[in-house]
């Protein structure tokens, strides 16, 4: 598979990061091309945030960042499966997982910090 096979829309291609022990899915994100690549190269997670328009490391202000062990591309070429070693939480909100609710609003999941002490401004 070639980088030029994906099918990214606007630019961007969805990714799900997957535990790559347990097989829990951690979060769902975004790349474009550069960030797709440099995670490739890095063996890193970096991806491309819609609402900064920017690419990120995931880590880079947390410390929380992904290992990654393999990157997947489904049948259709059109999104990402990281298998990742997680280094912290993966949620921003402090959770494990950003999945950490179920449909009813139930708190379901691990929180591993607190953001405020994290994200400070």
């Amino acid at each position: 598979m070639n980088i030029d096979e994906l099918e990214f829309k606007d630019g961007l291609i969805p990714v799900i990061a997957q535990d790559y022990k347990t097989g829990e899915v951690l979060m769902l994100a975004y790349m474009n091309e550069e960030s797709l690549l440099k995670t490739i190269e890095t063996k890193r997670g970096y991806y491309y945030s819609r609402s900064r328009q920017k690419l990120w490391k995931k880590g880079e202000s947390s410390g929380h960042e992904q290992i990654v062990h393999d990157v997947l591309i489904d049948c259709d070429a059109d999104a990402v499966l990281l298998k990742i070693e997680q280094i912290g939480g993966a949620c921003h909100t402090g959770y494990r997982s950003c999945f950490y609710r179920n449909i009813e609003g139930d708190v379901v999941g691990e929180k591993l910090f607190n953001p405020d002490d994290i994200y400070k401004k």
